[in-house]
């Protein structure tokens, strides 16, 4: 394999350092040392530190810088971003029973509008997040259904997305990598056609928030 095809296979995984050299946020020299030896296991052989340089260097322009600059005008256009707290995530084992459950539950909430829920139906599970003031209900109405996993103390950050958004592709990407760098953890992520639920634990919230609100100042004054 020659250098400049295992210096490309490094970047293609490792997305976030990729963009990080499109923006030129890394010191090229500090970076060959750092994949010197798994350019040598790709290449199997010995690689001086120039030769990797040069590789980078000379990479051609990735889809990623296109993606930054449609997305960056983009950003522009975000509507709302309204938060909620004291949420829960319990999630069930898919069963033949469990459609029965939800629909007792959406009859149960009918009508009162101060109460947060969302279903997400997957191949074989099935997770609620919904107000904590329900988990009684909850815990009744599904109490015949295998619990896969339970969480409290969640919030939710839903933000109104342009209907172009179907248009551009990295929209969610762009996004849930502000908040990976910034090390917050997303438990669940709940979309429509033009809004994006991030669910994260009330602590994080603190930080995920200004965090996001950040992203949509920063690219609305073109900064």
């Amino acid at each position: 394999m020659y250098i400049t095809e295992a210096v490309e296979i490094i970047l293609v995984n490792s997305p976030y350092l990729e963009e990080a050299l499109n923006e030129n946020l890394i010191n090229v020299s500090a970076l060959a040392r750092h994949i010197k030896p798994e350019v040598e296991k790709l290449t199997k052989k010995d690689v001086q530190e120039n030769a990797i340089i040069m590789a980078v260097n000379r990479r051609p322009i990735e889809p990623s810088i296109k993606i930054s600059k449609g997305i960056r005008s983009f950003m522009q256009s975000l509507g709302d971003i309204i938060v909620r707290s004291e949420l829960s995530d319990h999630t069930f084992e898919n069963s033949g029973n469990l459609d029965r459950c939800q629909r007792q539950l959406l009859d149960e909430i009918d009508g009162k509008k101060d109460h947060f829920y969302t279903f997400s139906r997957g191949v074989f599970e099935t997770t609620l997040v919904a107000s904590s003031k329900l988990d009684e209900t909850i815990q009744e109405i599904f109490k015949n259904e295998k619990r896969m996993g339970f969480k409290s103390s969640l919030s939710s950050i839903t933000v109104q997305l342009p209907s172009s958004n179907t248009e551009i592709y990295g929209v969610y990407y762009f996004i849930l990598k502000q908040l990976a760098w910034a090390g917050i953890n997303v438990c669940e992520v709940i979309s429509t056609s033009n809004e994006i639920t991030l669910v994260v634990t009330e602590h994080d919230l603190k930080r995920a928030f200004p965090t996001l609100m950040e992203l949509k100042s920063k690219q609305g004054s073109g900064r």
